[in-house]
């Protein structure tokens, strides 16, 4: 195997020293001396060039096709390699080999698709959730083996322990999610939440027609659902519309966009949008500021209106402030 790491290094590059491979494949250099020695051995045209600016390289024209792939294949895979979680994962050094036989057998493709594309799975403005099991548990999927988990969940009691049967990992906007069987029932656990890992000596009972894809859409779509409780009539400028699906979500701006009414003058809207809940309603719309008005329901009215009534106690009780003029 390292043979072959020095043969797609040396396509890849062009020209590496001895100490240049030896760093990327964490060897000796007497090592990699040997290496490029049954390099040549095997038939590989090898060469070495001495000097300031030698090292080994492969005769000019000669290249070795390890895949069968074609351009299109291999830009598919760049498109959908994710480094970080593939290192989360325990895997940065499988994802690593691979795109060097990519580099390989397709130079021409694959760095122009890595100069051009690069996927961020994390969520803005939130950090990766710490996840010191996640190796572990997905161990456990790839080998399909029974876990028992030690798992910390929002209600009492906090700490609980289960045995369960795991079926699928999920990466979404940066946080991990094992999707489990626990006591005939399919869940969900939140990778970040578990306490501890033991995986046991039995196989894990896997629905025949699991669709780990398909479970993921239905329960994504089940829990934005649960989440919205009620309703607010709202009236929302055009400016608040063009900024509902980045602060309040897709969900809520779709429905706007389905419920609105004919603007008036002022390009002003009525809709019906989802809310959570009076609490969750007044927090979240508070953030669109002079763009919104509150129409109802009666009760997230009058919490909405005591909400920018003590507000605005609290400030104007304090000394005038000279700001900048905005220009």
């Amino acid at each position: 195997m390292r043979l072959l790491s020095v043969l797609l290094s040396l396509q890849k590059h062009g020209r590496r020293t001895a100490r240049e491979l030896a760093e990327e494949l964490e060897v000796s250099v007497r090592t990699i001396y040997r290496d490029v020695e049954a390099l040549g051995a095997a038939g590989v045209p090898v060469y070495s060039e001495r000097g300031p600016a030698g090292g080994y390289r492969l005769l000019d024209g000669y290249r070795t096709r390890l895949t069968g792939m074609t351009p299109e294949e291999a830009e598919a895979l760049f498109l959908v390699g994710m480094p970080g979680p593939a290192a989360q994962l325990g895997l940065g050094s499988v994802l690593t080999a691979a795109e060097l036989k990519l580099h390989a057998a397709l130079p021409t493709t694959t760095g122009r698709i890595r100069e051009r594309f690069h996927l961020d799975a994390a969520a803005w403005f939130q950090a990766a959730d710490d996840t010191p099991w996640l190796g572990a548990v997905a161990d456990a999927v790839w080998r399909g083996v029974r876990l028992t988990l030690g798992y910390r969940r929002w209600k009492v009691p906090r700490e609980v322990t289960r045995t369960v049967d795991p079926l699928g990992i999920v990466l979404k906007a940066g946080r991990w999610y094992l999707v489990a069987t626990a006591e005939g029932t399919l869940r969900t656990y939140r990778v970040a939440n578990i306490l501890s890992v033991e995986p046991l000596a039995e196989e894990c009972a896997r629905p025949e027609d699991f669709d780990l894809a398909g479970y993921w859409d239905a329960h994504t779509e089940w829990f934005e659902s649960r989440q919205y409780q009620g309703e607010a009539r709202v009236r929302l400028s055009p400016r608040a519309v063009d900024l509902l699906p980045g602060m309040l979500g897709t969900t809520v701006a779709r429905a706007a966009a389905a419920t609105a009414g004919p603007p008036d003058g002022d390009g002003w809207v009525e809709a019906t949008i989802p809310v959570e809940s009076i609490r969750m309603a007044v927090s979240d719309l508070l953030r669109l500021g002079v763009d919104l008005e509150i129409l109802g329901p009666p009760d997230l009215l009058v919490a909405y209106s005591t909400m920018v009534r003590d507000l605005a106690l609290r400030y104007l009780s304090h000394p005038p402030v000279n700001l900048p003029s905005q220009s």
